[in-house]
């Protein structure tokens, strides 16, 4: 079983957290690391992904599970392509959790609420690294910016529940996530997976080269998604304020870095070729996160072990690979919630 590497969280203990969202990787982490917490309960982990769009089904969900806490990581996302071949699917989708969890858990009377937004809701030519003030001082990325909004429409809702209703509702901003549990479609992932499963398939095809899409010069700040989980708990355990929090790494990387580094871990041998054609997206994307370090969190996985977990998960549940016969160094993390993840509270 994981173990909370931030030890800072006894403020949880006794609580009964509803993770709304434990099919995505970071729900699922979420979900791993408060079950290994003393005295927490995480609820609802069978509940239907149907359900969390529906107000007045979850509302009578609440009523069974009676949380004291609800953490937002429902909604669907992907990468650019994605983000460029389906921007209403990704927009509705994540308005539609939007307008059904935080009416419900207010109506609930939760003790207070997460929201994850993403690092995509800053403006496309923010002040590096981004801070909370930068937030609607210019454009957003073209590529992504039917999703940004949608979850710009998040933290406004939280802002507004917390001025009209006086609640704990808090908004909690990502980096660029990844890890085991991503989606690793080439046409749909984030660049992580993605560059993982195209690298892993041209390693496969003896490719004399693989094409990084993009310059390589764009910088992202890749968080993997145990870091998050645990940033996410801090926030939870001690974050109140109206301005959001950014949760992430705080370091960045360039595109052309990651591509070395996979191509190191998958072991392809030919050559990396960029693809300027390709749209970079933003061209920097780092987060400030001295907020979320000052309440505690440090974050645990440099980059080249986040790969290698994230590779070896792939491995093992995509390609039907041992990770095993690809290197020794690889490590498949603990995926299991234990018994402290609940369902309907009883009596």
């Amino acid at each position: 079983m994981a173990i909370l590497r931030n030890s800072h969280i006894s403020s949880l203990s006794g609580s009964r957290i509803f993770v709304a969202g434990v099919g995505t990787p970071v729900g699922a982490a979420l979900a791993a690391r408060l079950a290994a917490t003393d005295g927490v309960i995480v609820c609802g982990g069978d509940i239907l992904d149907a359900t969390l769009r529906n107000r007045a089904a979850l509302e009578a969900t609440f009523v069974e599970l009676r949380p004291t806490h609800v953490v937002v990581a429902a909604g669907r996302s992907g990468g650019i392509a994605a983000n460029r071949r389906t921007p209403v699917d990704l927009m509705v989708d994540n308005l539609d959790v939007v307008g059904a969890v935080l009416p419900a858990a207010h109506r609930a009377g939760v003790d207070s609420l997460l929201y994850l937004a993403s690092s995509c809701t800053y403006p496309r030519s923010s002040a590096q690294p981004m801070h909370p003030e930068s937030l609607f001082t210019g454009p957003l990325e073209p590529t992504s910016e039917a999703y940004a909004t949608a979850k710009l429409a998040g933290l406004v809702l939280c802002r507004a529940y917390r001025d009209q209703h006086q609640v704990r509702f808090v908004t909690g901003i990502a980096g660029d996530v990844y890890g085991p549990g991503d989606d690793f479609d080439p046409d749909n992932s984030h660049v992580v997976a993605g560059m993982i499963r195209r690298m892993h398939d041209a390693r496969r095809r003896n490719d004399k080269s693989f094409v990084v899409w993009g310059s390589g010069r764009q910088t992202r700040d890749l968080t993997y998604v145990d870091d998050l989980a645990d940033a996410c708990v801090t926030a939870l355990a001690h974050y109140d304020a109206r301005e959001p929090i950014n949760l992430s790494c705080g370091v960045g990387t360039t595109i052309a870095e990651l591509a070395a580094t996979v191509r190191e871990v998958v072991g392809f041998d030919g050559e990396l070729v960029f693809d300027t054609t390709r749209p970079d997206g933003a061209p920097m994307k780092v987060l400030d996160s001295t907020s979320v370090r000052s309440l505690g969190f440090s974050p645990g996985i440099a980059l080249r072990e986040g790969v290698e977990r994230t590779y070896a998960w792939f491995l093992e549940h995509v390609a039907g690979e041992p990770a095993g016969l690809q290197s020794k160094t690889l490590r498949t993390p603990d995926r299991t919630w234990g018994p402290a993840l609940a369902g309907p509270a009883r009596g």
